[in-house]
């Protein structure tokens, strides 16, 4: 267990338990922009840092280049980091700012999105009390194209207004901030303006590299760190003003957009198995949802056991302790041997006995299986009709916390009854199972 350098944690996504708590003392914070040739928009950038109402001396600026044309001009005490130009490569580059940051916070911006003075108080408070937290700015829009540089962002932005995009401001209203999070929720983190600790962005390994396309390695980041235990939260008073319309709204030829929004979404169906993100049928090979058989058992009841399951949730992983190299098992991708280490799902359900899910059991368990790690609940313990507890199904947030801390009082653990399910017997009658007349008599 490695415990964060400082911090604690809340309930699910309760970041409101820290309502009105403030750091003591202030985090050092290492604000990195990511750049590229964007001379104007990063002229602004620097003067909105240089007009923060953080102290000074706890700040450290980096800017990430991308490989400009030019080399960046920054004022003395403002560090610059470049890479080669090798096409779009945004998740690269702030991976190279981290490495160079050494505060306790990070504080990741684009250069065409300044920040108004209390933005880097605002949005790093909460990082600084909750080490899992992930905190993204309100991303408001302005045409500064007639703006001086050193105008007051606060002040020039109202009168050059343009409008906010609908989709993310309705989710951040119909979520209460994030408050609400849930497993989708990766797609309202901000790449432009986000902030975490230096320990978490760690603990993650930074961003994916292989995203070489517009958009998308900020919704990989952000889903990777909410099933690793991330708090999200939108905090509305850190406003960040970006010089333009949103994506959706430049003027580009609109055959460009779909080319640019499907190499988005081709990338992120790879990257994030769930439902919404990935597509219908395909098999991308990152499960969802993974089994684990634990014990050796009789053959019929393991067969029983792991078709019912594959039957009820066809696009799982099984894993099991005994039997997986022999047939049929050996002639199903999905199943294999349980593994030492944590498989790399959202959930990972521990049967210790061989189960038949049986009619509403199926589907009350996919529905069971769906809310973990959504609210309070991170586990739930499976009991089946005769009473008997047969397994466990806990999602990666609640293990990932539960790893860090020591304690399962991050998350709740509840109980699923599954009526239909029946514990198998060591010799369950196959034929019947397969032939579709079995009774509990059959099988138990």
């Amino acid at each position: 267990m490695v415990r964060p350098p400082f911090g604690t944690w809340v309930r699910g996504n309760g970041w409101n338990e820290l309502d009105g708590h403030l750091p003591e003392p202030l985090p050092t914070v290492s604000v990195i922009v990511t750049h590229y040739d964007q001379p104007r928009e990063l002229r602004r950038m620097l003067h909105a840092l240089e007009r923060q109402d953080y102290p000074t001396d706890l700040v450290q600026i980096i800017v990430a280049d991308d490989g400009s044309p030019d080399v960046p001009a920054v004022p003395p005490g403002v560090e610059l980091v470049r890479q080669h130009d090798d096409g779009f490569r945004a998740a690269a580059v702030r991976n190279l700012g981290a490495r160079s940051a050494s505060g306790d916070v990070l504080c990741f911006l684009d250069a065409d999105t300044a920040p108004e003075p209390g933005y880097v108080r605002a949005i790093t408070r909460l990082p600084a009390l909750l080490p899992e937290a992930v905190t993204v700015g309100r991303r408001r829009h302005a045409d500064f194209s007639d703006v001086t540089f050193d105008a007051p962002l606060e002040n020039a932005a109202e009168l050059h207004e343009l409008p906010e995009p609908t989709w993310l401001s309705e989710a951040y209203e119909r979520s209460a901030d994030l408050l609400h999070a849930d497993d989708r929720s990766y797609r309202y983190i901000i790449g432009a303006a986000f902030a975490c600790t230096r320990w978490f962005y760690d603990e993650l390994g930074g961003m994916d590299e292989s995203f070489t396309v517009y958009g998308g390695e900020d919704w990989e980041w952000a889903h990777r760190a909410w099933q690793h235990g991330a708090v999200f939260a939108h905090v509305r008073d850190a406003v960040a003003w970006h010089d333009g319309p949103e994506w959706a709204g430049r003027k580009l030829d609109p055959a460009e957009r779909r080319r640019d929004g499907n190499a988005q979404s081709l990338l992120l169906t790879r990257a994030i198995p769930l439902d919404g993100s990935r597509g219908h049928g395909i098999d991308t090979g990152t499960p969802d949802v993974v089994f684990r058989l634990h014990g050796r058992h009789p053959d019929a009841a393991t067969f029983v056991g792991v078709d019912s399951v594959l039957a009820a949730f066809p696009r799982a992983r099984v894993q099991l302790e005994h039997g997986a190299g022999t047939w049929p098992f050996a002639a199903d991708p999905r199943v294999g041997e349980v593994r030492p280490d944590r498989p790399d799902a959202r959930v990972v359900v521990d049967l210790d006995r061989p189960v038949a899910l049986r009619g509403a059991s199926a589907s009350a368990l996919a529905d069971g299986i769906r809310s973990l790690g959504q609210g309070d609940i991170g586990a739930l313990s499976l009991r089946a009709a005769s009473g008997e507890t047969f397994g466990r199904a806990e999602s990666r947030r609640a293990h990932e916390r539960r790893r860090r801390w020591g304690t399962d009082a991050a998350f709740e653990v509840a109980e699923l009854d599954l009526p239909d399910a029946i514990v198998l017997g060591d010799a369950p009658a196959v034929e019947a199972y397969v032939g579709g007349w079995a009774h509990p008599h059959h099988l138990a």
